[in-house]
């Protein structure tokens, strides 16, 4: 066997450690969260558990505008395929910042995903943001920066739009201790942080009253997922129980996330931007996990948000991401019980309109 041949097998094995020792790094971080990887599942909530479900739900036509003045007899919600009894129904129209409480913006600047060379134009476009109306802002807006360091969750949500930017100037783009030479080890990291940044806003925000827009500005972290790469039942435990917390945390917390890539049309066509659409599916066993399952933009889906990418007008991207707050409704009902931990339950709602598309959260995880 020729040397470059066994040069090649070498850094073949040497990718498969790194990645098994980034897989263990990943699930033990989660265990420390969610307890040891064998044992992610939780305990059967007690008798009497609430397991309302509040879905926010946007409506538009065929050209994609909002639909206002639909009544709750217009929507048909189904739970595994199955009519649910729709509980409370409340329309948000007007704008969102007539509800109470009023919905709030929050913005993602990704400084880890996000190549050093374009932040600068990330930070710009969410400044142009920010800036119009003469800064007046339509709705509480509050800013995130995840930096090598991890997620610093801005001050009180604020509609001055002038006030943020200097929030934002005062946070300056450090260095980088992460970057992508760094290979697998690199990524990994990135993946690490995201995820915990993810989470630490899910927590914050699940204290904070009303519906939450979430605009991550990245073109999402490392998806980790290829034919070669095989988990063990440990690694796929683990990772499950992280997509049943962050699916959970999403929904309590109110929060609808959108991904919307700052490398606009320099990203176009690539493999990269659509294969997120592989792991889209609501995920029903552990042996079916994989890491790209916990990618920004198969999140984002999955809460009824928006992946907005091959554009290079970032500031028209995220007001197109906030206009989703202009019109929407609450559509309440009660969850199922699960014949078992972590039963997953997909959701759709249906409209008897022609011409209408709702989107909403896609699925929960039930409990017995």
């Amino acid at each position: 066997m020729n040397t470059r041949r066994w040069g090649r097998i070498h850094l073949f094995c040497f990718w498969l450690f790194c990645f098994w020792l980034f897989c263990f790094s990943l699930c033990s971080g989660f265990a420390q969260q969610n307890g040891p990887a064998g044992q992610v599942e939780p305990p059967a909530p007690p008798a009497g558990v609430n397991r309302r479900i509040a879905l926010d739900v946007v409506v538009t036509d065929k050209s994609g505008k909002p639909v206002p003045g639909l009544q709750q007899p217009d929507f048909t919600l189904l739970d595994n395929k199955q009519p649910a009894k729709i509980l409370a129904f409340d329309a948000v129209q007007g704008g969102g910042a007539t509800a109470s409480p009023p919905v709030e913006v929050v913005l993602i600047v990704d400084e880890v995903n996000t190549a050093f060379t374009r932040v600068s134009f990330e930070r710009d476009e969410v400044t142009k943001f920010l800036q119009r109306n003469g800064g007046m802002l339509e709705y509480p807006t509050s800013l995130v920066f995840l930096t090598d360091t991890g997620a610093e969750i801005g001050k009180t949500p604020s509609r001055d739009g002038n006030t943020l930017i200097a929030e934002m100037n005062q946070n300056k783009a450090g260095l980088r201790s992460i970057t992508r030479s760094q290979g697998i080890y690199g990524a990994g990291d990135r993946v690490q942080l995201s995820l915990q940044a993810l989470e630490q806003l899910a927590s914050y925000e699940a204290t904070q009253p009303g519906r939450k827009l979430a605009i991550w500005i990245s073109p999402g972290w490392p998806l980790l997922t290829g034919p070669r790469i095989d988990l063990s039942s440990k690694d796929e435990q683990g990772l499950f129980g992280t997509v049943v917390g962050l699916s959970d945390a999403l929904r309590q917390a109110r929060i609808t996330l959108y991904s919307v890539d700052p490398l606009g049309t320099a990203d176009a066509g690539g493999f990269r931007t659509l294969y997120y659409e592989t792991f889209l599916k609501g995920l029903k066993k552990a042996d079916q996990v994989q890491i790209g399952n916990l990618g920004l933009q198969v999140l984002a889906v999955q809460s009824g948000g928006r992946v907005l990418i091959s554009n290079n007008d970032l500031t028209g991207e995220i007001v197109s991401c906030v206009a989703d707050a202009k019109v929407f409704y609450v559509v309440t009902f009660d969850g199922l019980r699960g014949d078992g931990p972590n039963e997953y339950h997909a959701l759709e709602v249906k409209l008897d309109k022609p011409g209408l598309k709702a989107r909403t959260r896609t699925g929960y995880y039930a409990q017995p």
